[in-house]
C-alpha cells in the first residue's frame, strides 16, 4: 500500500503540510475539500511509511 501526505497554503499565506498519511482515495478527497476551503497549492505526495509530508516554505 502506498501513502500520501498533502502539501498546502492557508489563505493567509501559511505554508501547511498534514500530519496523518492518506492511502490515495481519501488524499484526493481531503485535497477536493481543503480547495473548496480556500487553500491553494494544494499537493498530493507520496511519502514513504513513517514519513509524514513537510509544508514547503
Amino acid at each position: 500500500m502506498k501513502n500520501y501526505g498533502l502539501t498546502w497554503t492557508d489563505p493567509d499565506g501559511t505554508p501547511r503540510a498534514s500530519v496523518v498519511s492518506y492511502d490515495k482515495a481519501s488524499a484526493d478527497d481531503r485535497k477536493a475539500r481543503l480547495e473548496a476551503g480556500g487553500a491553494t497549492n494544494v499537493e498530493v505526495v507520496e511519502t514513504k511509511p513513517g514519513e509524514l509530508a513537510q509544508p514547503k516554505g
